[in-house]
């Protein structure tokens, strides 16, 4: 197999994103209390913590720093982000409607978030913003409706969050 200049800079692009990936989700793999994955109903789903703050010092120029409307400037902001496959096949799920509804035990009441596709390096993933105010445990029940499927899928996460 021949690789030309152009070849080779996509493959160092793509290696390069990954490795900024895999550290983010190594970095903040601490947050997450279990392993952030879950199968239920065919569909395997993967859930991710980071701090909005990653979001936020891309550059004005570059598309994730508007993604979602921009992250805030909220103390405790954090970026959640899903990935959804089917279980069976593995093939990435890339039309589904995707919510999570965040509630601490310490806390009263629950926030429902609409979780928007993103689309980076050809996948697509589901993310938003939330708030986790405070040092608590916080159950994240992430809601997929597959177009033809006849009923939702719903998975819980757990995450400890310390301020």
């Amino acid at each position: 197999m021949i690789v030309t200049g152009a070849d080779q800079m996509d493959v160092r692009a793509w290696l390069q994103r990954a490795g900024i990936l895999i550290t983010m989700l190594l970095a903040t793999g601490a947050a997450i209390a279990d392993d952030g994955y879950r199968q239920a109903d065919g569909l395997a789903v993967y859930l991710g913590l980071m701090p909005a703050a990653v979001v936020r010092g891309h550059p004005t120029t570059h598309s994730e720093s508007t993604m979602h409307g921009g992250a805030g400037t909220a103390r405790h902001q954090q970026h959640i982000v899903v990935a959804v496959f089917n279980a069976q096949t593995g093939a990435r799920v890339e039309n589904a409607r995707v919510s999570a509804t965040i509630g601490g035990l310490g806390h009263v009441g629950q926030k429902t978030v609409q979780l928007d596709p993103m689309t980076i390096e050809n996948t697509v993933t589901y993310g938003g913003f939330v708030i986790l105010p405070g040092n608590d445990r916080y159950d994240i029940t992430v809601v997929i409706i597959v177009p033809g499927v006849s009923r939702a899928v719903s998975v819980t996460f757990s995450s400890d969050h310390v301020q």
